[in-house]
């Protein structure tokens, strides 16, 4: 593809991405119907993993890939169906996350919110730069900081979070090890 392509293409699918997140944060029927989606647990499960097609695309520098991938992350919240059962725990978190982001807005929660976009330009860049450890540091900061903030505002719900973003975690790492790996392989040829 064409670089001026990738980058159009790549701009549609951020501009879809930041429209997705003003309907998601603005309309409260959408709001409910994706969290009554985002109980099944499948799409915690599910959502880390675009970290590693993320940087995949970040390493080979096409705009489409990074940002369909951004795209897909956040919309694979309501991917699968409503659960016939819910776990306790996972819904007094997510009733936690569905007023903490219907709430009034402070400096110290927008300040909190903006380590989301700190995050992807972080991940984004280390893997832009192909700098390994870097790298490495995002990703395992990330999950275990989210995994602080869940527990700490949160209490023991939060504790719902950690198989997820602990799979997560190590998959993403064993993923990004895979890279390294085949990236270094293929510069000692």
């Amino acid at each position: 593809m064409k670089k001026k392509t990738d980058f159009i293409i790549g701009m549609l699918f951020l501009a879809a991405t930041i429209i997705f997140i003003v309907l998601f944060l603005t309309n409260d029927t959408f709001f409910d119907w994706a969290f009554e989606r985002h109980h099944n647990i499948l799409s915690w499960y599910i959502r880390p993993l675009f970290i590693i097609p993320m940087v995949i695309f970040a390493f080979k520098k096409s705009y489409t890939g990074i940002f369909a991938s951004i795209f897909a992350l956040f919309t694979s919240m309501f991917w699968f169906p409503v659960p016939a059962a819910i776990n306790p725990k996972v819904m007094e978190f997510l009733a936690f996350e569905m007023d903490y982001l219907k709430g009034a807005w402070t400096a110290p929660k927008i300040i909190m919110s903006l380590s989301v976009p700190l995050f992807f330009f972080m991940l984004l860049t280390a893997a832009w730069k192909r700098n390994w450890r870097w790298l490495l540091g995002v990703i395992i900061g990330a999950a275990v900081l989210k995994i602080i903030w869940s527990v700490a505002f949160s209490g023991e719900a939060g504790m719902s979070i950690l198989k997820p973003a602990i799979l997560g975690l190590i998959i993403c790492i064993g993923g990004v090890g895979y890279l390294f790996k085949k990236h270094k392989q293929t510069e000692n040829n």
